[in-house]
């Protein structure tokens, strides 16, 4: 397996505090989730592996827990695994954590799952193909993968800019969506959904605010203190905890791109994320 791009992810098993960016992007597929959830009927979830979006690893799931799915998260590293096991159980949901090494044959039955899915972890993995091909072979009713835009902004300006060598801990050929989908169909799915997800108006740069004007050489007081500090906490955790129950109302304010009724086609010129609904084989998924 590629190593994450720096071991950012222990840090957010004791920080929520993750920035507006991250906040945004899970609320965001929250709203996805819930919506394929209601299309499809989804009990049983599968999120394998549970890392690859940046901040609090292993609560991309949280809301379909809370929903009533029976939710089940693997992780090949045993700290992290019981980090996120931790966190689980301070919201008080259940769920089934399994450690598994080996991406190409997860330790689960045909169609043991209503969705198997994985959000931005593909280009960590040594063989992401196998995992594809295992997502599809678990799968009842959808298999859902989403990676980052390489052709949004502010993927070329952390590429070229801002931190050149992340490119060093993934392959980014595995941010090729149309890649996913030939890989996918080989394994037996039938794409029924493509799209992209993740629309603010910011750019992607997986970094704080601050942290991407100090490496473009920005320097100001104002600027320091209004994305710095107190005033600059972001956590969907004290979301889900019911210590901020009102950062929903104040982050999805800004989604107003990802609400456009426009074709996903535009909205993939700023998305940060692309994403594919399949379906296995003749099982219906949608």
């Amino acid at each position: 397996m590629f190593e994450n791009t720096i071991p950012v992810w222990q840090r957010y098993l004791t920080d929520y505090n993750e920035g507006l960016g991250l906040v945004y992007e899970r609320l965001v597929l929250n709203d996805f989730l819930l919506a394929l959830k209601d299309r499809t009927g989804i009990q049983t979830v599968l999120e394998a592996p549970l890392y690859g979006m940046a901040g609090v690893s292993g609560i991309n799931s949280v809301a379909l827990a809370r929903a009533g799915c029976t939710v089940t998260l693997v992780d090949d590293d045993p700290t992290r695994l019981a980090g996120v096991q931790r966190i689980w159980g301070e919201l008080d949901l259940p769920a089934q954590f399994v450690e598994h090494a080996d991406w190409g044959r997860l330790p689960f039955d045909d169609g043991a799952f209503d969705l198997a899915w994985e959000w931005a972890g593909l280009w960590y993995l040594a063989d992401p193909a196998a995992l594809l091909g295992e997502l599809v072979r678990v799968a009842r009713k959808a298999v859902f993968v989403a990676m980052p835009n390489r052709l949004q902004v502010g993927y070329w300006l952390r590429k070229h800019v801002l931190d050149r060598d992340f490119v060093k801990y993934v392959d980014e050929g595995w941010a090729d969506m149309g890649r996913i989908k030939r890989v996918l169909q080989a394994a037996g799915a039938r794409i029924v959904e493509q799209g992209v997800l993740d629309v603010p108006p910011w750019p992607d740069t997986v970094m704080p605010a601050a942290q991407v004007l100090q490496k473009l050489g920005i320097r100001s007081k104002k600027l320091d203190q209004q994305f710095t500090g107190e005033g600059w906490q972001w956590s969907t955790m004290a979301y889900y905890l019911g210590q901020q129950p009102e950062l929903r109302d104040r982050v999805m304010r800004y989604a107003l791109l990802d609400h456009a009724p426009l074709p996903w086609q535009i909205k993939a010129i700023w998305a940060h994320h692309r994403y594919v609904v399949a379906v296995a084989g003749d099982r219906e998924g949608r």
